[in-house]
């Protein structure tokens, strides 16, 4: 059984979570994902998707949201795609953990799948960081 945290977090992206056009060229909401702060703060985010590219991932919004908030060290990524799914953060987003967290990115726990609670660590979908 997942522990409590997990459990949150997964609650959390659910809340947020729920495509929407925001206008003909932009929309958001399909994938949701949470991260969880050194400190024990819950940070969310959507993906929003436009038709220029400037768009941002789910999980680098939830990290943006963090670092606003004045944290910038996290412990548990969980990512929802639009099946409902869970997924691996894409490379972009794994690139922006590990610069933000040089030292430590190894040991973020990223849940792989919340049904059969397969959870992996950054340091082993990324094992050799270009540095």
């Amino acid at each position: 059984m997942l522990d409590k945290t997990w459990q949150k977090m997964y609650q959390k992206v659910k809340e947020v979570q729920g495509f929407r056009e925001i206008s003909n060229h932009m929309e958001a909401g399909g994938v949701a994902a949470a991260v969880l702060s050194d400190s024990g703060n819950i940070y969310t985010g959507v993906c929003v998707d436009t038709a220029c590219t400037l768009g941002v991932c789910a999980e680098r919004n939830a990290l943006f949201n963090m670092i606003t908030n004045g944290e910038s060290k996290i412990t548990r990524v969980l990512t929802i795609m639009l099946d409902g799914k869970n997924g691996a953060p894409c490379g972009a987003c794994r690139e922006f953990m590990v610069q933000m967290m040089e030292e430590h990115y190894q040991d973020v726990e990223v849940m792989l799948d919340y049904e059969h609670e397969k959870v992996v660590t950054l340091g082993e979908l990324t094992p050799d960081w270009w540095l």
